[in-house]
This record gives C-alpha cells, sequence and structure tokens, in this order.
C-alpha cells in the first residue's frame, strides 16, 4: 500500500487536478452545439459498432457501419441501452430514436466521430420525456481498420461515448 504524507498527498492530487478538468473543459465543435437547449441527463457509453462485410456499387467488398451496441451507464451502473436507431432506452422506460444532425471528427484517427442527432420519435415517459437532442461526445474507437474479404460476415469494434441529452428551454 502507498503512503503519502499530507503535503505529498496534496501536491499529487493538485498535479492530477488540471488534467480532469482540461478533460472537462473540452470545447464542443460548433457543428455539434445545442445553443438554447438544456442537458437532461449526461451517461457515459460502453459496447460496440457493429459492421457488416458488403458489397460497394463498384462491386468491391467495404465494412459498412451495421449497428451500435452499448450499455449505458451512470455513476458505474448501467441505467439503459444504446442500439440500432440509433434508439436510446432509459430503464424507466422512456426512450428517443435520433438522425444525425451533424458531426466532427474524433479526437484519434481511430475514433468514431462526435455527433448532434435530432429526435425524432419517442416513447415511454421518464427521464427521455421531452428530449429533443442527443450528442455523442468523448468518443475513444470504434472505427474499423483493415480489408473485407467475405461478404456477410461481420466485425465488432469496441468503443466507449459520453452521450448526452438535451431539451429546449
Amino acid at each position: 500500500m502507498l503512503h503519502l504524507k499530507p503535503t505529498a498527498l496534496a501536491l499529487l492530487l493538485l498535479s492530477v487536478a488540471p488534467l480532469s478538468a482540461a478533460a472537462a473543459e473540452t470545447p464542443l465543435p460548433d457543428a455539434i452545439q445545442a445553443p438554447g437547449e438544456t442537458v437532461v441527463l449526461s451517461t457515459h457509453a460502453e459496447g460496440a459498432q457493429v459492421y457488416e462485410c458488403k458489397a460497394a456499387p463498384d462491386g468491391k467488398l467495404a465494412w459498412v457501419f451495421r449497428e451500435p451496441i452499448a450499455t449505458l451507464l451512470l455513476d458505474g451502473k448501467t441505467i439503459g441501452r444504446h442500439y440500432a436507431g440509433p434508439n436510446w432506452e432509459d430503464n424507466d422506460g422512456s426512450a428517443v430514436t435520433g438522425k444525425v444532425a451533424a458531426s466532427a471528427p474524433g479526437a484519434k484517427p481511430d475514433d468514431i466521430p462526435w455527433l448532434k442527432l435530432q429526435v425524432v420519435s419517442s416513447h415511454g415517459t421518464g427521464i427521455l420525456t421531452g428530449v429533443t437532442t442527443v450528442q455523442r461526445i468523448h468518443t475513444e474507437g470504434g472505427k474499423i481498420e483493415g480489408p473485407c474479404d467475405k461478404a456477410g460476415s461481420f466485425r465488432s469494434v469496441a468503443y466507449s461515448a459520453d452521450y448526452v441529452f438535451l431539451r429546449k428551454g
């Protein structure tokens, strides 16, 4: 077990604080901002982006995005799921479906893009009731690498992201 004197512990905590503060203050790209909207819920997601090998119009095989499969987490506890649609469903039964309105590149080349999604339908009553916009931010991973050589094959690529649910007003 590591034992630190109080002053050493304080210095260690102070040296780490700017790193976490900087991550929390990462500005949103203009394309995915949602002015005039307020945050209803912010969750972390862990899961996979699923791709399918398909023939392109030129006949060449290529990986095509099929669907996300992810668990929505809040304070380390599962509170819902994210799946094809794209859909987000809270454990309270409320759910929203979105469509991409804008995107911005991820931080690293293998990160899927940050997105702004407009809610096109919803059902149930609960925390997601009235949500009009979903932002996917702080993405890590999820992009597929390598060739596709067998039509109909699937590949899952691990990813994580934060999803922010907003409503007007």
